[in-house]
């Protein structure tokens, strides 16, 4: 499919300067020279679109068509509507009619099955709703997504940015310059609204828990992005929510008095933390699909022995050896699955280019993390993360997450898709860890020299 014209290339550089010039205006207000965090603000931009532009053209002259040119493909079918009715266009963004409808068949026979999708057909009523204001042109909306994803990825920055702003130039890489966030989180996925979200997620919890900002703007895009998150990747709610109560617990459990109370209280909110965890997976085991509590053994199962039986997609296959398909199968499998997640493709397992560029980065992942291990040493890394709720709210979040897609995808190429939204957060936990104790670590080079 040509989902990339002529059009797109002569419309993109007049969207570019708009972008651009809000961009330019929006630094000069909030980020006047001298301001710590002017110098990130459009190179962490410009990452961003060149990603969305970058990957949409693998996808369409390498791969030759995929998901985003799916997204894109749907939202032309629903703008085609607004040539005959506003109302028809707008009835078929928010999804109101029902599949049967005979007055919307010839539009939703071409949406199905996507149309009765809500996390997939959420998608497409972005792209069609930003197509409007883009002639539905590919590139300047999957530009003007990278930007959306941007500024999730900068509410990230800002948030750890105030909290730890010693580290500002570490804390820019975890979140702005990663290449997996930027490949596969700036073009037209669903990927791109969960970083948004999950950005956006974490900037409104620190505000209203540490800086008790109750504003309506606050509130706004929390909710916002909250919804967003729910709808289009629930699965990512279970590893946050469940971190962002445990960070909540060891934040302010210093401020009660009583040693027996403390223990008591934490007691209480991890009990109801994973009581909530497996209240909120039943509850939405539908949604969840294959990342449910229910569901995962079973999928991780099949999911092996397709790719096996598909000889590996290619190389693309992993694996995690024999599975036995229950909930303490599973946990066994746990070290195995955050491996694979975090740090592989090993090198020599890549067969493909893109293969490579992951690869590579999961080795940088591995390199960073022996680095700190050693340097900083396991006891002392344990007390920095005991002392630090922050970095056990990071820390939390990666092993849930990686554990759940590292078990269930068994393909390199859609992991690669998957972990994202855990890498920004493993990062900024080594950041903190290795940079907490760097007084320690020079004292030990120093020594061993």
């Amino acid at each position: 499919m040509q989902f990339i014209t002529l059009l797109d290339y002569f419309l993109l550089p007049f969207y570019l300067v708009i972008i651009y010039l809000v961009a330019f205006i929006f630094r000069e207000r909030r980020y006047p020279v001298g301001h710590p965090w002017r110098k990130y603000f459009l190179p962490g931009l410009t990452v961003k679109i060149v990603g969305a532009i970058f990957i949409g053209m693998i996808y369409q002259y390498y791969y030759g068509g995929g998901d985003t040119s799916n997204y894109f493909e749907h939202a032309q079918v629903v703008n085609s509507a607004f040539d005959e009715s506003i109302g028809k266009w707008f009835n078929l963004v928010l999804g109101i009619p029902q599949w049967y409808d005979n007055e919307y068949s010839s539009y939703i026979s071409s949406l199905l099955p996507w149309y009765e999708s809500p996390a997939e057909y959420t998608v497409v009523a972005l792209v069609a709703f930003i197509g409007i204001f883009t002639f539905t042109t590919y590139l300047p909306i999957a530009v003007i997504f990278g930007v959306i994803s941007f500024t999730g990825m900068w509410a990230l920055f800002r948030t750890f940015a105030l909290k730890y702003p010693a580290y500002l130039k570490y804390i820019a890489i975890c979140t702005l310059y990663i290449p997996s966030t930027i490949m596969w989180g700036s073009g037209i996925f669903k990927d791109t609204i969960c970083m948004f979200g999950l950005g956006w997620m974490t900037y409104g919890a620190f505000r209203i828990l540490i800086h008790r900002d109750f504003s309506a703007k606050n509130i706004i895009l929390t909710l916002v992005s909250f919804y967003f998150v729910a709808v289009i990747k629930v699965y990512i709610l279970l590893a946050f929510l469940p971190a962002l109560a445990l960070w909540i617990l060891f934040t302010y459990s210093h401020s009660i008095p009583s040693q027996s109370m403390r223990v008591f209280v934490k007691t209480f909110i991890v009990v109801i933390s994973v009581g909530g965890l497996l209240y909120f997976s039943d509850k939405f085991s539908q949604s969840l699909g294959k990342y449910s509590l229910q569901n995962v053994a079973k999928t991780s199962l099949v999911t092996r022995n397709y790719i096996n039986s598909m000889s590996g997609d290619e190389g693309s296959g992993y694996t995690l050896g024999e599975l036995d398909p229950s909930f303490m199968g599973m946990l066994k499998k746990f070290p195995l699955a955050v491996n694979v997640s975090l740090f592989r493709p090993y090198v020599w397992e890549t067969t493909k280019p893109i293969q490579m560029l992951n690869a590579l980065e999961a080795l940088m992942f591995l390199w960073v993390t022996i680095k700190v291990a050693f340097s900083v040493g396991l006891v002392q890394c344990w007390r920095t993360i005991k002392s630090d709720p922050t970095i056990q709210f990071c820390l939390i979040f990666t092993l849930v997450f990686a554990f759940a897609v590292g078990i269930s995808s068994y393909n390199f190429g859609a992991l690669s898709r998957y972990r994202i939204p855990c890498l920004p957060f493993y990062g900024l936990a080594l950041v903190l860890i290795y940079y907490k104790n760097k007084p320690i670590v020079k004292n030990i080079l120093s020594f061993r020299w």
